[in-house]
């Protein structure tokens, strides 16, 4: 009986260590997840397999088309008109011009010949298909930067908690020693609170930096479509990211055709230039090619064979619309222009874009040298302080500022190596670089 308990329980252990299982994933982890799940790139794909049957549909204006159709008609009251009407005498009656009976039916065919709408619309289809393809980079651009601007920040929060950690580490050791020193009567009271206080500021930060963790990893989670209740931690650290990403060339020329939205807008001028040509040669004629059989069974009590067949061409062509097409033309032509005008704010925003990521990468380089300079004499002091109060000469006060000192700095470093990082992260996608 317990084996077959057990047995039973297996299962649900199982799943609950499953559940509970931490997944460990790096910046392009989580790129490559958000990428796979996020819903603005399910939309940009949707919108590829739209611009896909798009084409079909176009295609399909040239391809025969057969149709088939069958009725049965019977009239209840015949129609019928007196026979004075027609200049008879009355006593002919009605004249009865359609019979009681009717079963009939259609196979027809149909051909088009030529339409210079149909090139035009089926080069339009496949240029609208290769514009949803560029949609498609540029949402995935926008999804990968989200994703980065969203790991950095629990990034930089897991990085100080274990600059905490470290100086929790050393204050710990530091209060044991103090206590040890107060028991021999060379410290007081006071030294001991004071390096007890520190201990306890720093571990109340630590848990303050954790709940913080968790709203950024939930934050990320939520960019990356990632369900809230997976469990998570990050794998990189930002010495890792930046040995990855830091091989870029400020100098570097800006090549627009590598920025999607460039390309994406290239491709919508195109598409405004040929609904200008739709309109241009909306004169010319449409001829088609149509045939069709239509067998039938026509009476009154009795039912008669009659069939017919027919076949022929189809010409149509527009002589004057009012002025209606030129307007559609002179639409069109001006919404050519207006893209023309989009394209030059483009470059302009991404010249801007590119000054302002290099003086950002040049400050946040200056800023982060200053701030390893500053932590080498934040750790010197810290050092030396600690050593003259174990030696008696020092205060627990100077020690206590020196460790305040010594996190700032830490703290200081941190956030500006991950300002350092996300200028990288900028100048690269401002000089269209993955």
């Amino acid at each position: 009986m317990i084996k077959r308990i057990l047995l039973l329980l297996i299962p649900f252990g199982f799943a609950a260590v499953q559940s509970s299982a931490q997944e460990s994933m790096s910046l392009e982890d989580c790129i490559a997840y958000a990428l796979a799940n996020h819903p603005d790139v399910h939309i940009a794909q949707l919108t590829m397999k739209d611009a896909n049957a798009r084409i079909k549909e176009n295609r399909a204006d040239a391809y025969p088309k057969f149709n088939l159709s069958l009725n049965a008609d019977h009239y209840i009251q015949q129609p019928a008109i007196p026979a004075e009407a027609l200049g008879f005498g009355k006593e002919l009656g009605d004249v009865k011009f359609a019979l009681q009976n009717n079963y009939h039916g259609s196979v027809s065919y149909n051909q088009l010949l030529f339409n210079s709408d149909y090139v035009v619309s089926l080069k339009a289809a496949k240029m609208y298909r290769d514009y949803a393809d560029l949609q498609l980079e540029t949402v995935k651009e926008k999804v990968r930067d989200m994703v980065t601007d969203a790991y950095l920040p629990a990034l930089v929060v897991s990085e100080s908690i274990k600059v905490l950690d470290e100086n929790i580490t050393n204050q710990q050791k530091l209060f044991s020693e103090t206590k040890a020193t107060y028991g021999s009567g060379f410290l007081e009271q006071l030294d001991v609170d004071r390096v007890e206080y520190v201990v306890s500021t720093l571990t109340t930060l630590r848990e303050s930096q954790i709940r913080q963790r968790e709203i950024l990893l939930d934050n990320l989670k939520f960019t990356m479509n990632k369900p809230l209740t997976d469990e998570m931690s990050l794998t990189d650290d930002i010495d890792k990211l930046l040995a990855d990403y830091d091989d870029i060339n400020p100098a570097e020329e800006l090549d627009y055709m590598n920025r999607p939205q460039y390309v994406e807008i290239l491709k919508l001028r195109e598409l405004s230039q040929v609904q200008v040509e739709v309109y241009q040669k909306d004169w010319l004629p449409k001829l088609s090619f149509y045939a069709a059989y239509n067998p039938s069974f026509q009476g009154n009590s009795d039912l008669f064979w009659i069939p017919s067949a027919i076949m022929g061409l189809s010409l149509t062509m527009p002589i004057y619309d009012g002025g209606f097409s030129d307007a559609l033309q002179e639409r069109a032509e001006v919404n050519a222009l207006k893209v023309d005008e989009q394209k030059e704010t483009l470059k302009r925003a991404l010249d801007l874009e590119l000054e302002v990521a290099r003086k950002q990468y040049d400050n946040s380089k200056q800023k982060m040298s200053d701030q390893e300079h500053n932590l080498v004499l934040a750790k010197k002091i810290f050092e030396t302080t600690q050593t003259k109060f174990k030696q008696g000469v020092g205060s627990s006060s100077d020690v206590t500022q020196a460790q305040a000192g010594l996190l700032q700095a830490e703290s200081a470093l941190i956030q500006s190596r991950s300002d350092f990082l996300k200028s990288i992260v900028d100048l690269r996608k401002a000089l269209g670089k993955k």
